[in-house]
Protein backbone atom coordinates (compact mmCIF):
# COMPACT_ATOMS: atom_id res chain seq x y z
CA UNK A 1 0.00 0.00 0.00
CA UNK A 2 2.39 2.67 -1.22
CA UNK A 3 0.78 4.37 -4.21
CA UNK A 4 -1.92 7.02 -3.71
CA UNK A 5 -4.33 5.39 -6.16
CA UNK A 6 -4.07 2.08 -4.31
CA UNK A 7 -4.75 3.76 -0.98
CA UNK A 8 -7.77 5.56 -2.42
CA UNK A 9 -9.03 2.29 -3.90
CA UNK A 10 -8.85 0.62 -0.49
CA UNK A 11 -10.79 3.54 1.01
CA UNK A 12 -13.39 3.27 -1.78
CA UNK A 13 -13.79 -0.46 -1.24
CA UNK A 14 -14.33 0.11 2.48
CA UNK A 15 -16.81 2.97 2.06
CA UNK A 16 -18.78 1.26 -0.73
CA UNK A 17 -18.38 -2.30 0.49
CA UNK A 18 -17.63 -3.65 3.94
CA UNK A 19 -18.43 -0.53 5.96
CA UNK A 20 -21.64 0.05 3.99
CA UNK A 21 -22.71 -3.51 4.75
CA UNK A 22 -21.68 -3.17 8.39
CA UNK A 23 -23.07 0.31 9.14
CA UNK A 24 -25.62 1.02 6.40
CA UNK A 25 -25.94 4.12 4.23
CA UNK A 26 -23.13 6.57 5.03
CA UNK A 27 -25.37 9.62 4.73
CA UNK A 28 -28.04 8.27 7.08
CA UNK A 29 -25.35 7.20 9.55
CA UNK A 30 -23.82 10.68 9.61
CA UNK A 31 -27.25 12.33 9.99
CA UNK A 32 -27.98 10.01 12.93
CA UNK A 33 -24.56 10.70 14.48
CA UNK A 34 -25.10 14.46 14.16
CA UNK A 35 -28.44 14.18 15.95
CA UNK A 36 -26.85 12.18 18.78
CA UNK A 37 -23.92 14.59 19.14
CA UNK A 38 -26.30 17.57 19.20
CA UNK A 39 -28.43 15.88 21.87
CA UNK A 40 -25.41 14.85 23.94
CA UNK A 41 -23.86 18.32 23.92
CA UNK A 42 -27.21 20.12 24.19
CA UNK A 43 -26.50 22.24 21.14
CA UNK A 44 -27.44 22.17 17.48
CA UNK A 45 -24.23 22.74 15.54
CA UNK A 46 -23.48 19.35 13.97
CA UNK A 47 -24.79 18.18 10.62
CA UNK A 48 -23.88 15.14 8.51
CA UNK A 49 -21.04 17.00 6.79
CA UNK A 50 -19.48 18.27 10.02
CA UNK A 51 -19.60 14.75 11.49
CA UNK A 52 -17.56 13.41 8.55
CA UNK A 53 -15.08 16.29 8.90
CA UNK A 54 -14.76 15.71 12.66
CA UNK A 55 -14.16 12.01 12.11
CA UNK A 56 -11.38 12.97 9.71
CA UNK A 57 -9.93 15.19 12.43
CA UNK A 58 -10.05 12.24 14.83
CA UNK A 59 -8.02 10.20 12.35
CA UNK A 60 -5.57 13.10 12.03
CA UNK A 61 -5.19 13.23 15.83
CA UNK A 62 -4.47 9.50 15.87
CA UNK A 63 -1.69 10.04 13.33
CA UNK A 64 0.02 12.36 15.81
CA UNK A 65 0.03 9.86 18.66
CA UNK A 66 1.22 6.33 19.00
CA UNK A 67 2.82 4.26 16.30
CA UNK A 68 2.26 4.53 12.56
CA UNK A 69 -0.96 2.89 11.41
CA UNK A 70 -1.64 3.05 7.67
CA UNK A 71 -5.35 2.43 8.30
CA UNK A 72 -5.62 5.93 9.78
CA UNK A 73 -4.68 7.38 6.39
CA UNK A 74 -7.08 5.12 4.52
CA UNK A 75 -9.88 6.07 6.92
CA UNK A 76 -9.04 9.78 6.56
CA UNK A 77 -9.38 9.45 2.79
CA UNK A 78 -12.71 7.70 3.29
CA UNK A 79 -14.07 10.40 5.59
CA UNK A 80 -12.91 13.10 3.16
CA UNK A 81 -14.81 11.34 0.37
CA UNK A 82 -17.91 11.02 2.54
CA UNK A 83 -17.76 14.71 3.54
CA UNK A 84 -17.44 15.70 -0.12
CA UNK A 85 -20.33 13.45 -1.19
CA UNK A 86 -22.59 14.88 1.52
CA UNK A 87 -21.64 18.45 0.59
CA UNK A 88 -22.17 17.71 -3.12
CA UNK A 89 -25.69 16.51 -2.34
CA UNK A 90 -26.36 19.92 -0.81
CA UNK A 91 -27.37 18.32 2.48
CA UNK A 92 -24.69 19.81 4.70
CA UNK A 93 -27.29 21.20 7.11
CA UNK A 94 -29.02 17.88 7.87
CA UNK A 95 -29.73 17.35 11.54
Amino acid sequence: MTDPGGILEIARQLVDGYRAEQHGDFHELHIRTAALWNAYFGITIFDAHSVAVCMGLLKTARMKSGEYNGDDYVDLAGYAAIACAIRNKGDSDDQ
